[in-house]
Formats: structure tokens, sequence, C-alpha cells
């Protein structure tokens, strides 16, 4: 049980990692490539809500869309 939960919270986005997203979406007005554990979606960030640790994002398809923190993940491609 533990390696399992070990492996999904290195896979998913950890808060300091989500805190690094949106300062460079939100302040620096760098789009960070994300990609959507669930899904399997492509997108780049637009901007975040704190309060609910979504990240909302605009799809390789043109669609708006808005992720939670657990379910993204940094993607280089």
């Amino acid at each position: 049980m533990l390696a399992v939960r070990a492996e999904g919270v290195s896979e998913t986005m950890r808060a300091n990692q989500y805190n690094s997203v949106c300062y460079r979406t939100e302040q620096r007005d760098e789009p960070v490539r994300l990609k959507n554990l669930r899904t399997g979606a492509r997108a780049v960030s637009l901007g975040c809500t704190y309060e609910g640790e979504t990240v909302q994002v605009r799809l390789e398809n043109g669609e708006l869309d808005s992720w939670q923190r657990w379910e993204c993940m940094e993607s280089n491609n």
C-alpha cells in the first residue's frame, strides 16, 4: 500500500510544484505545459485558483478547462 501511495504522490503535482506553475503562469506570463493524468489530455496553463487548488488551462484543441492540482503534472512535451 505504501509503494502505491508513494508512486501516486510522485506522479501528481505537489503543492510546491503547483505554486511554481502558478507563479510562472501569473507573475512571469510563462504558460506551462501540463498533462491531465486522468484523461491524458495536454494543455497550457492560463491561471490558477488557489482556494480550490485548480489550474485553468487551454487544451490542444483550443477549448478551456479547469483541472484539480492532484489530477495533473507538468509535461515536457
